[in-house]
């Protein structure tokens, strides 16, 4: 089997509250985006752009993002809008991956959507390759259009994911789908 293989069967979300740094350095960053925009992506639209987050904009962002959770959940005590606040800094880097899909004469919009996805699992296998661990997520601010707003995605955007990249140690396998669960053969 070759390391891709390997890598690819063996490859593990980490909580990125288990994460530690340090983070990738500019260059290996700049490696991770090369790649990571180097998907299928019919018609040569790139739908999608990357917006990342480290260093003191994790704590300035996370700092927005807890106003606003604490806007909107008034019950919420403030341990919860203390995880909240921190969303953006468990990782020493997060990477959100924005959908820019769209109407397009030739391109169905969910091809678009997927090219994103694509994006988000390749950065992922990527940093991986590198020797880091990573999550792919999205959780309520995906959604929120506060949040979203503060983050500087469009309304036409959506966020596919925020990618998380630390250090950290590997875990134990979860339980995975049986392929005689999931797979069938046409015609058989």
């Amino acid at each position: 089997m070759t390391d891709a293989l390997t890598l690819l069967e063996t490859r593990r979300s980490l909580p990125p509250q288990l994460m530690t740094g340090p983070g990738p350095t500019a260059a290996e960053l700049e490696t991770l985006l090369r790649i990571a925009t180097r998907v299928p992506d019919h018609g040569k639209l790139a739908p999608w752009r990357l917006i990342v987050i480290e260093g003191e904009a994790r704590d300035r962002l996370g700092a927005e993002v807890g106003r606003i959770f604490a806007a909107q959940n008034p019950e919420a005590d403030a341990d919860r809008v203390a995880v909240e606040r921190g969303r953006f800094s468990r990782a020493p880097l997060v990477i959100a991956v924005v959908s820019l899909a769209g109407p397009h004469v030739k391109i169905p919009e969910w091809e678009q959507t997927l090219s994103a996805g694509a994006v988000c699992m390749t950065l992922c296998v990527a940093a991986n390759a590198m020797g880091f661990r990573t999550a792919w997520l999205t959780e309520w601010m995906a959604y929120d259009r506060q949040a979203l707003q503060v983050l500087g995605v469009r309304p036409q955007e959506r966020v596919a994911g925020f990618v998380h990249i630390g250090r950290g140690e590997g875990q134990a396998d979860r339980p995975r789908p049986n392929l005689d669960d999931v797979v069938t053969r046409w015609g058989a």
